[in-house]
């Protein structure tokens, strides 16, 4: 079993835009395939450019910023116990059947 990992906290949603618009390679990566890349559904990369989420695992983190060809620390910061986490909302809700 892994340990927990602290979230890492994006530092600008414009900035994961702009990155995207022109990567490291110099060509444009679109949601689908930034999520492809880091493990994770298309909506939490759209979440994240709108500004409506903060947060990501180290993991997603880390594999955004290679995607992009950027190091981690330039769109992400780390978290613990000194630089707590902002919570999210929990974007998906139960209904009832």
């Amino acid at each position: 079993m892994r340990p927990k990992q602290n979230p890492m906290v994006l530092v600008s949603a414009d900035l994961l835009v702009q990155l995207m618009k022109r990567t490291g390679d110099g060509r444009e990566v679109s949601v689908r395939d930034l999520a492809d890349a880091a493990g994770c559904h298309p909506s939490k990369i759209g979440h994240l450019r709108k500004g409506e989420r903060r947060t990501a695992n180290h993991d997603e983190a880390l594999a955004i910023a290679k995607r992009l060809g950027v190091d981690l620390l330039v769109l992400w910061e780390h978290t613990g116990r000194t630089v707590p986490a902002p919570t999210e909302t929990e974007h998906l809700t139960a209904v009832p059947a």
